[in-house]
């Protein structure tokens, strides 16, 4: 069983500041169980790291380094997805189209979560998702 990682996790990865345990554990645990991504997190990520830049947080530099550093973690980018699934788990569970791509990668894999937000926690544990933190 793969870990299905959201950009929120991935976030503390980079950023010093956002550190938080539960993540520092995720990116261990990612080695011996491999990560999982939708299509989407990569376009996601990089939106964090353009709100970053543009806000003088940080430079076009350091989001360069921050992509090589979650590419060399390998992450295996999934992009099948079960459309009724997905538009189903949205409202369900008051979820934006972004967040119910993780659930429903997690749900159709059979893998965990991990996540730092609590909506998408919730709905995970909701679904029978496990949530590693």
């Amino acid at each position: 069983m793969a870990i299905v990682v959201d950009v929120s996790i991935a976030a503390t990865w980079c950023f010093p500041d956002e550190r938080a345990d539960a993540a520092e554990r995720q990116l261990e645990d990612l080695h011996p169980l491999g990560g999982v991504v939708p299509g989407l997190f990569w376009y996601e990520f990089r939106n964090v790291l353009q709100v970053n830049e543009r806000r003088a947080r940080i430079e076009p530099a350091d989001s360069a380094r921050f992509l090589m550093r979650l590419r060399d973690l390998r992450l295996q980018r999934d992009e099948d997805h079960d459309e009724d699934s997905l538009m189903a788990l949205a409202p369900t569970h008051a979820l934006s189209a972004y967040d119910a791509a993780y659930l429903e990668t997690a749900l159709r894999r059979g893998d965990s979560l991990a996540t730092l937000d609590r909506d998408l926690a919730s709905a995970a544990a909701a679904e029978g998702v496990t949530v590693v933190h």
